[in-house]
């Protein structure tokens, strides 16, 4: 059953110079990620049209084959090196959901 990953920034970003690090990890790991985890980028920042709600700052939205590899993926060492500077940029809500199979 695919899994996906949600992330929702809640405020504007705090540390340009953190997030631009934590974007170039991700970039210098894109190639890595997709061939271990399967990882398919589906959303990463694009515009958003707000019909209920206040709109996030900014969303990403990742597919994974399943939770296992999604959950993998987060916990391993290239991503959590580069989440610190996630989270020392900007607050994000992530959650793991699994999609219809």
């Amino acid at each position: 059953m695919p899994a996906y990953m949600i992330a929702t920034r809640t405020a504007p970003v705090r540390d340009a110079g953190a997030i631009a690090e934590y974007s170039r990890r991700n970039r210098e790991n894109a190639a890595q990620f997709q061939s271990l985890y399967n990882l398919v980028p589906l959303v990463v920042y694009g515009a958003m049209d707000a019909v209920e709600g206040p709109a996030p700052d900014g969303i990403i939205i990742l597919k994974f084959p399943d939770m296992e590899k999604a959950k993998a993926w987060y916990n391993s060492p290239a991503y959590q090196e580069a989440l610190a500077y996630r989270q020392k940029g900007a607050d994000y809500n992530v959650v793991f959901v699994e999609g219809l199979g």
